[in-house]
């Protein structure tokens, strides 16, 4: 899935400053997510057409007694050791310091190249000043401000030089379905009970599955990869080291899949964690179906316990509410197919196309008895609409003034798009572009 790279070195030396200047370089910003402990993020960057995903790691304090700090020095470790490449990042202000020391001497055993960037290099001054770097041993040194971006291109440069060569993955052309949600949410029950064999090891305790494990399921008239992830927790939650690794490949499962069957546990309900994780496969414009599992464990269900219950889903995840909710067990394999069947609707509707024509001959009429609103005076005439080559539902409305189209007539046009064309389970973008 990509290239690794950890921003490594000690407290206060910019590491987050200089993550989040990277992770905005995209033109299509994809959102950092906040870990393990404190002061850690994951993200994806791309530099002259690479892409690779970033660690921003906590700051390495060899020997303290603040037990944060010693989560946070094991987590650094282990993010080392992950990684196929490592920035490490000092500060020019401070100088050479014990710690640096340290960091240096834990990389120098490491067989990974690292980068030394040496940060607030703002000046002449601090850039004659930086050359005290040298003796840390590690090579060539990049003088950067991470505030500014000075230097940052250089720095990018020889990252993509030294990053390995991936190996050409044979691009499958089936769908790919992310099984995501909390821990202990019965993710791995549920696969095991679409293929019928305890492929899975399912205890109950959280956070059993370690990584994300395809499945090519071909079955009923169904064939796709059924990806399983590790359950996403809170950071506050996660005690183990290896969990880490099993957020930042959930996150980069939905990354990479088509749709997302987003589990949840009906007896804790749809929380902000879960929430979280909705919005992460929305951001990502991926399909999302939504599964309450565990159904059968509500108590006291009467006539309209269900339509209650999506009502209160559906008014968490306004304005995005055209989203497929199946209730399911997974105990009892209770609406599981059913789950599947929705999945490859799901998918169907993401990856539909609308010829040009057709798709003026039905939207120009509804725009004209319905226009855009005048807008400080000004009056929007779309004239042509299209569908963009893109792999999800993205369309371009073409008018003399797009910078007057207000976001309430964009929803407007999106939900008449949903209308006439079914795109349940899939975000719909509308841009607005000069004709």
């Amino acid at each position: 899935m990509g290239n690794i790279v950890a921003i490594v070195g000690r407290p206060n030396v910019g590491k987050s400053t200089f993550f989040n200047r990277l992770i905005q370089r995209r033109e299509a910003i994809v959102d950092s997510v906040s870990g393990v402990t404190r002061d850690r993020h994951y993200g994806k960057s791309d530099w002259n057409g690479q892409v690779f995903s970033l660690i921003d790691t906590g700051g390495y304090v060899k020997g303290s007694d603040d037990i944060f700090e010693a989560e946070i020095d094991k987590q650094v470790i282990l993010a080392i050791e992950e990684a196929d490449a490592i920035i490490f990042m000092v500060d020019v202000e401070s100088g050479v310091t014990g710690m640096d020391e340290d960091v240096a001497n834990l990389l120098r055993k490491q067989d990974k190249p690292v980068l030394l960037a040496v940060n607030k290099v703002d000046n002449s001054k601090r850039l004659e000043n930086a050359v005290e770097f040298y003796s840390l041993g590690l090579g060539e040194l990049y003088p950067i401000a991470s505030t500014s971006g000075s230097g940052t291109g250089e720095l990018l440069d020889a990252l993509i030089e030294i990053l390995p060569e991936l190996e050409d993955e044979e691009e499958s052309e089936l769908p790919r379905f992310a099984v995501v949600g909390r821990p202990n949410a019965g993710k791995s029950s549920f696969i095991n009970a679409l293929i019928g064999e305890e492929r899975y090891i399912v205890t109950d305790v959280a956070g059993t599955t370690r990584d994300a494990i395809d499945t090519k399921y071909n079955r009923y008239g169904f064939e796709f990869n059924l990806v399983d992830t590790a359950g996403i927790r809170r950071k506050s939650k996660v005690k183990e080291d290896l969990e880490f690794y099993s957020v930042m490949r959930s996150v980069r499962a939905i990354e990479n899949c088509d749709v997302c069957l987003i589990i949840l546990d009906a007896t804790r309900g749809f929380d902000g964690q879960v929430q979280n994780i909705f919005w992460l496969a929305q951001r990502n414009r991926k399909g999302i179906v939504i599964l309450v599992n565990k159904w059968d464990l509500v108590e006291d269900k009467e006539t309209n316990t269900m339509k209650e219950y999506e009502r209160r889903i559906r008014s968490e995840i306004e304005p995005f509410t055209d989203v497929p909710i199946v209730f399911i067990s997974v105990l009892t394999k209770q609406r599981i197919f059913k789950a599947i069947e929705t999945a490859v609707e799901v998918f169907k509707n993401r990856s539909k196309k609308i010829k040009t024509s057709e798709l003026n001959e039905r939207m120009l009429p509804i725009i004209e008895s319905y226009p855009p609103p005048a807008w400080k005076g000004k009056y929007v005439k779309i004239k042509f609409c299209m569908q963009l080559p893109t792999p999800q539902p993205q369309f371009a409305f073409f008018c003399n003034l797009p910078q007057y189209v207000r976001d309430p007539y964009k929803r407007y046009l999106e939900n008449k798009l949903r209308e006439e064309y079914d795109f349940k389970g899939v975000p719909v973008s509308v841009y607005f572009r000069k004709k």
